[in-house]
């Protein structure tokens, strides 16, 4: 008998692509049974083998009964999904938990680019991360001692993220007429997000050029700037845990602190997310609070692109909940946040009020910042990604073996029993 034939693995959504797939394909050959719902021509296509694929096609409204059925019926043991927050997911991990089971949640990493998340139980606001104290994770690191490398500069597979998410909307777009019932988590229509992931895909070299010509604007302006990491709209992290409806809420709310407490030769420069394709108005947000306050010429909008160049010369940082904000912690810049987040915690995160963190900074505690960047390196953070097929590869290398261990990443490094890993450095 297969060490782990008792074991049964039922994954729900995954990333846009081939990982949850290849991710069966390894649990499967170490003896589990695995198990796929799809709920969309997109997730079915990326799964080949159909003896393991359940379709659900009735509408999201008989999900509920639907998944606390399936738990008993397939005597699941294990629930993989990819964020907790959509309510399909929501609905599936409230029944697992009445039922005992354990929890797999996959996330971007916390940690980018060349990490990814792995936890139990949820992610994000639901991570056990927002309840551990620095100096719990201090304790737990006594444990071990690794050599972690610096923050990488750059994403490693942005290119296949969008390319994969297009595919995915158009397979769903065009061939789910088996599946009637769907209706997309976010607030927009199949057709639109397949618009909007193919515009992203077309405007890419327009994209870079505006970049570059903004960026370069900053660099050589001369002047002190603040920078302020936005994040997708649509975004679960910005949706679930957070106060703001939307990012017009936020914008305004960090332009009037800006313009009461910011010394006036101070500039504030608002960074766009990577995949931001055009759903939400932050430009005309971003030019109409421009006008209300009276900051004509001391502000200024960057299309996404990388982030290690605009940190490496500015004063601050500000965010709702961007996992961005690692590498502003990580530089030793002050950093004011208005949302859930794992980092956030009194040690690098500003208490004071906007005005007053824009007129002065204060800074974080940098050793406290670095043992907890060591711990999520030792716990939660997976080296590799989901997008690109050598990022895939080395994340199941490690990520496997996680899942199948009777401890999560956190209490097995309490406990001395952390997988061992390979820690990623940037070679030039």
């Amino acid at each position: 008998m297969h060490r782990y034939a008792d074991r049964h693995f039922l994954m729900l959504q995954g990333p846009h692509g081939p990982f949850f797939r290849q991710l069966g394909a390894m649990l499967r050959a170490a003896g589990a049974r695995v198990t796929r719902v799809s709920f969309n021509a997109g997730d079915e296509a990326f799964w080949h083998d159909r003896a393991s694929l359940i379709r659900f096609t009735e509408p999201p409204e008989a999900w509920a009964p639907r998944i606390a059925a399936l738990l008993a019926e397939h005597a699941v043991t294990d629930l993989v999904l990819y964020g907790d927050t959509r309510p399909i997911h929501a609905e599936a991990v409230a029944a697992a938990r009445a039922a005992g089971l354990t929890v797999h949640v996959f996330e971007e990493g916390y940690i980018r680019p060349y990490w990814v998340t792995y936890e139990r139980g949820g992610s994000n606001g639901h991570s056990r991360l927002m309840e551990l104290t620095v100096p719990e994770m201090r304790a737990a690191l006594a444990q071990s001692e690794i050599d972690f490398p610096d923050a990488p500069p750059r994403w490693g597979d942005m290119r296949q993220h969008i390319f994969y998410g297009a595919l995915y909307h158009f397979l769903v777009m065009a061939a789910n007429r088996r599946y009637r019932g769907f209706r997309p988590h976010r607030g927009v229509s199949v057709v639109e997000e397949f618009r909007l992931y193919l515009r992203r895909l077309v405007a890419l070299p327009l994209h870079m050029a505006e970049r570059w010509i903004a960026t370069v604007r900053v660099r050589l302006g001369g002047w002190p700037f603040h920078l302020v990491l936005l994040q997708l709209e649509h975004d679960a992290s910005f949706r679930m845990h957070s106060n703001f409806a939307s990012q017009t809420e936020f914008v305004e709310m960090v332009m009037a602190g800006f313009a009461e407490g910011a010394p006036r030769h101070h500039h504030l420069v608002f960074k766009a997310h990577p995949l931001e394709d055009g759903r939400a108005p932050i430009t005309r947000a971003i030019a109409a609070a421009t006008e209300k306050f009276g900051l004509e010429g001391r502000v200024h909008f960057v299309r996404g692109g990388k982030l290690a160049g605009l940190l490496a010369q500015a004063r601050s940082a500000v965010t709702v909940n961007s996992t961005a904000a690692q590498q502003v912690l990580w530089r030793g810049l002050p950093l004011k946040s208005f949302g859930r987040a794992v980092y956030d915690k009194p040690e690098f995160v500003s208490p004071q009020p906007l005005a007053e963190f824009f007129a002065a900074p204060a800074r974080p505690d940098s050793r406290a910042y670095r043992d907890y960047r060591h711990y999520l390196l030792e716990t939660s953070q997976i080296p590799g990604g989901f997008y690109s097929s050598r990022g895939r590869r080395t994340l199941l290398r490690a990520v496997v073996d996680m899942m199948l261990a009777p401890e999560d990443p956190y209490d097995a490094l309490t406990h001395g029993k952390a997988a061992p890993r390979q820690q990623l450095r940037v070679v030039k």
